[in-house]
Parts: C-alpha cells; sequence; structure tokens
C-alpha cells in the first residue's frame, strides 16, 4: 500500500527548546493579502484568511494559534485585499498581547514607503516591510501564509536553524510523487540540505531514501534577517515574480546555507495534516471531515488550542421533538453546530453550522456548511453545499437535487458542489440578506 502524504519522520538528532521559551529574537509576518481566486466566490466580500472555517473559526486562525503556542509574541499580519473582516477579526480576537512589553499581532497595509506599488508577490510583501523587521531589531524572520490549516511548534524549526547553522529553513512534508507536482518540490541532499527549488515542476525530485515521494514546501520559510535582507534588496531591483518560492529560495540554496525541515505534526494523528484548502471542494472536504467520528484534524486538544473571537451567543437549541413521530423533529446528527443556532422542527446531518443559523420546520440539511446567520425556510432541502454568510433561503428550496437548476442559479464545481452567496439569485428575485457587502 502507498503511504500517505505526511506519515514519515526524520530522526530528531537536534535538542529541543524547552516549551515556554519566548523566542524574543524572531518576528513573524503572516502573508494575508491574497485574493483567494480558486475560492470565489467565498472570497468575494473576504480576504482567504478571513474565510470561516469549522465553524466558529476563521482559517488564519490556525497560523495565530500556531504562533502563539510557539510562544511567538511579535506577528505581523501583512493585508491589502478586502480586508476589512481580517481587520476586524484581528482587533475583536486577537488584540490579547501586552504592547508594553513589546509583544504585538497587528493587521499591516502596504505602507508605500518604497514605491507607490501594493504588494507584488509574497517576497515583495516583506521587501516593503523591511523598516519594521529592523525596527523590531529581529535576528530571524519567520514568514508564513496565513491560509493553511495544519499544527506546527514554531520554536523546533527556529531550533533545527540553530542545529544546521543554516541561512534559511524551509518547512516541508512528503508527498507521493504522483500529488506532489501541483506544489513547490524541494531537492535535497542526504542531510537534508536543499539543491533545487520548483514550483510546479513536471519532473519531479524524490527523496533520497525514498524514491516514491518528493518534498513539498508549506509555504513556512525561517530566515536569518540579514541574510534575507541582502537577497531580497537585490531582488527588488530585477524584473522577477518578487515570490519566495520562485525567486529568493532558489537563489539563495546557490551560494548559501538553506535546509529542509520535515514538518513535525503536532496534531497527533498517525498522518500529518496539513491543508491547503486553496479550492471550492478541498475547502467542503476539510470541513466536512471534522464532523467524522475520528476526523483527521482534532479540534478539542486543549495541549494545542485554537483561538477565535466569539461573540456573546446563546447556547444551540434544537426543538419539536415532543411532536415526533410525525410531526416536526429537530435533530442534528454528526454534526457540529455552534452557539446561537436553532434547529425548529429541521434536521441536519453531516453538516458544519456556524453561530446564528436557524433550520425551520421540515427543513432537511445534509453534507453542507451553513455560515453565519443563515435561515433555512420551512421544507427546504438542501444537500453538498456551501451557504455563505447572512443568506435567507426561503421555504420549498431544494438546493443540490437538481444539477441542471442549481448550474442555473448558483456557483457549482465540477464535483457537483453548490456555493451559494447572498449576491445570488433564486426564483429570478435576489437572495434575501444583509445588504452588506463585508461581514
Amino acid at each position: 500500500m502507498r503511504r500517505q502524504p505526511g506519515t514519515r519522520q526524520e530522526p530528531r538528532r537536534f535538542e529541543k527548546r524547552t516549551r515556554g521559551i519566548l523566542m524574543k529574537n524572531v518576528l513573524a509576518m503572516v502573508l494575508a493579502g491574497g485574493k483567494g481566486e480558486r475560492l470565489h466566490p467565498l472570497t468575494l466580500h473576504h480576504a482567504k484568511p478571513a474565510v470561516p472555517f469549522g465553524g466558529q473559526y476563521r482559517i488564519i486562525d490556525f497560523t495565530l494559534s500556531n504562533c502563539l503556542n510557539s510562544n511567538l509574541r511579535k506577528v505581523a499580519v501583512l493585508i491589502q485585499y478586502r480586508s476589512l473582516s481580517l481587520v476586524r477579526h484581528l482587533r475583536y480576537g486577537w488584540n490579547i498581547l501586552n504592547h508594553e512589553l513589546g509583544e504585538f499581532i497587528f493587521g499591516f497595509p502596504p505602507q508605500q514607503r518604497i514605491s507607490q506599488d501594493w504588494y507584488k508577490g509574497t517576497a515583495d510583501a516583506v521587501y516593503q516591510n523591511l523598516f519594521l523587521v529592523e525596527s523590531e531589531g529581529a535576528e530571524y524572520l519567520l514568514v508564513l501564509a496565513g491560509d493553511h490549516i495544519y499544527k506546527m511548534n514554531y520554536q523546533e524549526m527556529y531550533d533545527y536553524l540553530q542545529f544546521k547553522k543554516a541561512d534559511a529553513v524551509v518547512a516541508a512534508i512528503e508527498f507521493p510523487l504522483e500529488a506532489a507536482s501541483q506544489f513547490g518540490v524541494i531537492q535535497v541532499d542526504p542531510e537534508y540540505r536543499i539543491m533545487g527549488f520548483d514550483e510546479k515542476p513536471k519532473t519531479l525530485a524524490p527523496l533520497p531514501d525514498d524514491p516514491t515521494c518528493a518534498f513539498v514546501s508549506m509555504g513556512i520559510y525561517l530566515f536569518r534577517t540579514n541574510v534575507l535582507k541582502e537577497h531580497l534588496m537585490e531582488d527588488a531591483k530585477c524584473d522577477t515574480d518578487h515570490d519566495f518560492g520562485k525567486n529568493i529560495i532558489p537563489r539563495m540554496i546557490k551560494d548559501g546555507r538553506v535546509f529542509a525541515y520535515n514538518f513535525k505534526d503536532e496534531n497527533k494523528k498517525t498522518v500529518k495534516y496539513w491543508r491547503d484548502i486553496g479550492t471550492l471542494d478541498a475547502y467542503w472536504e476539510a470541513n466536512v471531515d471534522l464532523v467524522s467520528v475520528d476526523p483527521l484534524f482534532n479540534l478539542y486538544d486543549q495541549d494545542w488550542p485554537i483561538r477565535t473571537y466569539q461573540r456573546q451567543f446563546p447556547p444551540a437549541k434544537f426543538v419539536f421533538a415532543q411532536e415526533f413521530p410525525g410531526g416536526r423533529l429537530g435533530i442534528a446528527l454528526d454534526s457540529i453546530v455552534c452557539g446561537g443556532c436553532i434547529i425548529s422542527g429541521g434536521r441536519v446531518q453531516n453538516s458544519v453550522l456556524s453561530p446564528h443559523v436557524r433550520v425551520n420546520d421540515h427543513a432537511e440539511v445534509y453534507n453542507s456548511i451553513l455560515m453565519e446567520n443563515v435561515v433555512v425556510g420551512e421544507r427546504c432541502r438542501i444537500k453538498r453545499a456551501i451557504v455563505d454568510n447572512d443568506v435567507i433561503i426561503p421555504p420549498n428550496t431544494e438546493i443540490g437535487i437538481d444539477p441542471e437548476e442549481d448550474c442555473r442559479r448558483f456557483t457549482v464545481t465540477e464535483s457537483g458542489l453548490v456555493v451559494i452567496t447572498k449576491d445570488m439569485k433564486l426564483n429570478g428575485a435576489e437572495l434575501p440578506g444583509k445588504s452588506s457587502s463585508e461581514t
């Protein structure tokens, strides 16, 4: 049987830090300005890191929780595209550190200190904020993506960089060769020094000790600041994509010590969990997996808590069981149901309900994701759908039942997943919902 992605562990040959030591000489920059075009229309009004996940979380919560759990206390979130909801979320849910001690989690829009351009790439985003790195006196810079789901202790990556006396370290996870070509693929020698780095290559370089797998970049980079600064300044002079994977790392491996760090998962499962939920189907699959008896990703591990902002909703409620059988039954099976939800005589199964969702009499919801403030009318039937914030679905509506009708009205993926946002039309009329463009 072929091994699943991320089942292999490199022997730990370096001393781990004692958990609890603050990494005061490390600044983290979280790249959170991408458009997330493959998640459209969910990113029509949000930056991708602000898209809800798992009922009550936002995608960026997982990266930020990793920072806190790794004792990182200086975190700059680089924002750009449709950032209002993300800024609100950072302000309400992540304004928790002591600024007088030099700790912060802040959102930083493009400063235009160097030019009048917006961020032109991942490397350019960091380059335009080098003033922040210098003002904080950070000896090391940790660059993170704000749109991935995983658990990782960045302290161990830091220890690995010190052990290898490296200029840079790239976090990597092993993937079967047939699946690795959609990512940045890393070629390493037996000591895990990076010898090549190619974005979505046609020809793959397998691991030295396993010809069936390749190392895939996770978009997590740790640099010595003085080394990175030179490469960013040189890259800024050139006509490139200004991208870490395409430009900076390939240039650094030519004359520097750059190593791959084999991702150690804090998720405590047999298979390592790292997801770039960049497509609608991948997003749906990752959410629906959470309601299984033994999900791949563990939200309930108190040793590695995931933090978010939670409004003051009342408890979830399920009503009208007294009229069963033959009548209404408010019930949810194998589902995540957040605070403020009311299952009022409807049935929910294998679904994820964000806060303040209402499912009314005789409505049926299966294998679906309902985001905040969604109302499902009486006798609706919904199967395998994602319903965005604030949508009010009129009574007797069927979604996910008739593929041709769904394609006429909504966004439908190749797999048949239906996605509904509040700007779409139903029966010739716009779906009811709040008129705000961002929530």
